[in-house]
């Protein structure tokens, strides 16, 4: 191999780097840490910033040798492979093509990484740290990777697309003091997975109208933004899994408004934003299997209004308090308190919404749930009742004490049975007298009563005879009781009073 005069004016260790570069070997200038991450950058150098001149790269110099400055190896892959090197100044490459991969591991970059518009191949800043990245629009045939690393400052990643994936895993990102994004990746494109691992982000994770197509894990990850978006990916798309389990927590609001994803969604972390409109934003959403078990109940509104969801798992012990379901439609609910939905359908904080009784109620139906279908929909009257005018509310009262609205026939039955054995035992001790002595059959109490509470007499004993004194009270009392209860049952069946 015939190996490039030198180049001038380049340090030893730049001399170095030049030298490796043909054939991709990696330079290690450094010792690195290295090792599993049990937290994020724990690998990540902290004294970078003192490393001298043998530990030193200029940017300028690694911009070189990936714009084409190098010849490369006869049977080789040249690319740009480092350890536990300080590069100085900036590495900006803005809207250049790229034809090698760039690999730094353990090493410290004093300035922000420039890449916007580039088309490159695979990049990977492994367990090093840097003041952020700009990579607005730039296209990686290959995976970026900034897994283990210590960003200090705003990774931007709008408009980019990385043919297979974008690793940030172990990644500690600390968002800039005037900015409130710590990633902000809106309309990026990865076509294979999305790993953010047990990383840590202070300040806001952006995600609008991504499209992630080999999944999204954010199992042990924590998103630091109270009082504000910790995450923000309204109109998402997901083809396969999302997961923010294994000890996830968000402090501030997770907000999916109109995400679609096409595989299993699971919640079973922490998140809180009690200061937030809603903790949890997951409305307009589709969802082909939805797993909503956090790890303690949510502190915060959680909407999931006007989503279609394919199957729901949640559990009643972590039910939010304040749970918004108007609009919501589901094929299948799983998990425990199969009885206890129709507390989970009265949780709106907006106060009464009839359509999620009503969802809930075809839910049991079609579950072979019947009684427990009945019983909500007499849930749903009762709290429809809250809303009405004093008229409205005593006319429901009644109604729900005589026939249950309809949901409780054998009610009718029961108030008649007292009513007649009342009014038996009273006109047998207080027997009325007879308008027509010598016409009038024998009186008996139990036909005469029952005469008092039918609509339409059936024994002719009601028109025979007259009480007086205080049973007469007591003989309208049963006629206007029998009315009632006639009304409410004719009203109960055919639902008059059910809300349009």
């Amino acid at each position: 191999m015939t190996r490039s005069p030198r180049a001038p004016r380049l340090t030893e260790a730049e001399q170095r780097l030049w030298n490796a570069f043909p054939t991709g070997e990696t330079l290690e200038l450094g010792p690195v840490k290295t090792g599993g991450r049990r937290t994020a950058a724990e690998n990540a150098p902290t004294d970078g910033h003192t490393w001298g001149p043998e530990r030193s790269i200029r940017a300028k110099v690694i911009a070189w040798l990936l714009l084409g400055a190098r010849d490369a190896g006869t049977g080789s892959v040249p690319a740009v492979r480092l350890r536990g090197a300080r590069i100085t100044g900036q590495l900006a490459i803005t809207g250049g093509t790229i034809p090698h991969e760039l690999i730094l591991s353990g090493c410290h970059l004093d300035e922000p990484i420039r890449l916007t518009g580039s088309t490159t191949r695979t990049v990977r800043l492994t367990d090093c740290c840097f003041p952020g990245l700009s990579g607005g629009g730039m296209r990686v045939a290959g995976h970026l990777s900034l897994s283990g690393s210590n960003i200090t400052g705003t990774v931007r990643l709008s408009r980019a697309q990385f043919e297979s994936g974008l690793w940030l895993g172990g990644t500690k990102v600390v968002a800039d003091d005037d900015d409130e994004w710590a990633l902000y990746a809106n309309a990026a494109v990865v076509d294979s997975g999305t790993y953010m691992r047990n990383a840590d982000f202070t300040g806001g994770v952006g995600l609008v109208g991504a499209r992630l197509n080999g999944g999204f894990i954010l199992e042990g990850a924590t998103l630091r933004n109270p009082g504000k978006e910790a995450l923000t990916a309204d109109n998402m798309v997901v083809e396969d899994a999302m997961r923010c389990t294994a000890g996830f927590l968000a402090s501030g609001c997770i907000q999916l408004r109109g995400a679609r994803i096409n595989g299993t969604f699971s919640l079973g972390g922490i998140v809180r934003s009690p200061d937030t409109r809603y903790a949890l934003h997951m409305s307009h959403m589709e969802i082909r299997e939805l797993h909503l078990t956090p790890a303690e109940p949510i502190e915060g509104v959680v909407t999931l209004a006007h989503s279609t969801v394919g199957t729901l798992l949640d559990n009643p012990d972590t039910w939010p308090d304040k749970l918004r379901l108007n609009g919501l439609v589901y094929d299948r609910l799983r998990g425990s308190g199969v009885p206890k939905r129709i507390d989970w359908v009265t949780r709106d904080p907006e106060g009464f919404r009839p359509q999620p009784y009503e969802q809930l109620a075809a839910w049991y139906l079609s579950d072979g749930n019947d009684a427990l279908a009945r019983r909500t929909q007499l849930a749903k009257l009762r709290a429809r009742r809250q809303t009405q005018g004093l008229g409205g509310r005593l006319w429901g009262r009644l109604l729900d004490v005589a026939v249950g609205y309809g949901y409780r026939p054998w009610l009718a039955g029961m108030w008649f049975t007292l009513l007649l054995a009342l009014g038996t035992v009273v006109f047998a001790l207080n027997p009325p007298r007879a308008l027509k002595p010598a016409e009038s059959p024998d009186f008996n109490s139990f036909a005469y009563t029952f005469d008092l509470l039918l609509p339409l007499p059936a024994f002719g004993q009601r028109e025979l005879f007259d009480p007086g004194g205080w049973t007469q009270w007591l003989a309208y009392g049963l006629i206007v009781s029998g009315w009632i209860l006639a009304t409410a049952l004719i009203a109960g069946a055919t639902r008059i009073l059910r809300p349009s």
